[in-house]
């Protein structure tokens, strides 16, 4: 464990100069700059026993006390999800789950939370096989849900834009906090895409009216309306954001640990049976609409910066 400014500090330090010695110099410079965003995100945090784990390439994992807090770490990538990402994110909630802590945040590098999929791999999903559709339909639902029922209690600390998927992670966690410049909005239906998956959770938390409103247009909305629809617990100032998030964490740390495990199971498991049903059949619908003419000129257009044509198919 590590503890003070200085060690905290030298931990950034030392990652700077070992990425200095293994990547290409404009790589090392997004990384150096995404490295000191999240090194003065720590320092603010205060934390005095503050461990870093150096197992990833596109988030950040550290351990103070009894909170683990997840950035994502893309800055340069407004926090898009990539294949990796996704892979780094599941196995950081695996070493966060078998860790002592109790609360995990999960918060953004940058100006934004989460931008959604990220353009290099939305480009490799035209051309994939239908078994490669339902593999990656599959995987992503492995992420959702392991937030969705993640053992330990979770707070989004959403710094900037999350959108369609970045939407998904945000929402799924226990307790969502946003800054007021937050946009939210499940966008799939703009590139011909269906957002199956995340309507199975999006029903849950706001009801069939409200979730055709959000699913059917596609819309962005803020962190106020957010809010009034209960999906954000908090709306909190940008450099309040973290100390809020930590002091929800201190509240929650008050209550047993056991409590809170045997709880949060028992809402897990509440949900669990509809959920497989739910789910199942959106795997295959979100599978499916990866193989129509309409997907593939939706994302065309949309990597084109141009209109769509749509053709119904």
């Amino acid at each position: 464990m590590l503890s003070g400014a200085e060690n905290r500090e030298s931990i950034f330090r030392g990652v700077e100069a070992s990425l200095a010695a293994s990547r290409t110099r404009v790589g090392v410079l997004r990384l150096r700059k995404s490295f000191r965003e999240a090194r003065n995100d720590f320092l603010r945090s205060g934390g005095q026993n503050v461990k870093v784990s150096m197992n990833f390439t596109t988030i950040q994992l550290a351990f103070d006390s009894s909170v683990a807090t997840i950035m994502l770490n893309r800055p340069e990538k407004r926090n898009a999800i990539s294949f990796e990402l996704i892979d780094d994110l599941l196995r950081a909630l695996d070493e966060v789950a078998k860790s002592d802590a109790i609360v995990l945040i999960l918060t953004g590098a940058g100006k934004a939370f989460c931008s959604g999929m990220d353009l290099d791999n939305l480009k490799e999903l035209i051309g994939r096989s239908p078994e490669q559709n339902l593999k990656d339909s599959e995987t992503m639902v492995r992420l959702f849900r392991s937030l969705y029922e993640f053992r330990k209690v979770t707070i989004a600390a959403v710094n900037g834009a999350a959108v369609a998927g970045g939407t998904g992670l945000a929402f799924l966690c226990d307790f969502t906090l946003a800054v007021p410049e937050a946009k939210f909005g499940y966008t799939e239906m703009r590139i011909g895409f269906v957002p199956a998956i995340v309507s199975t959770f999006l029903l849950r938390q706001v009801g069939e009216k409200q979730a055709r409103d959000l699913l059917l247009t596609g819309r962005i909305f803020d962190a106020e309306e957010a809010a009034r629809m209960g999906v954000v617990n908090e709306v909190v100032p940008a450099d309040k954001l973290m100390e809020r998030a930590r002091a929800l964490a201190a509240l929650l740390m008050e209550n047993s640990p056991a409590s809170l495990l045997a709880t949060k199971k028992l809402l897990s498991d509440h949900a669990r049976a509809e959920l497989d049903a739910q789910i199942e059949a959106a795997v295959r619908e979100n599978a499916a609409m990866r193989s129509t003419a309409d997907f593939r000129e939706g994302v065309s257009a949309f990597l084109e910066k141009r209109r769509p044509v749509w053709s119904g198919k």
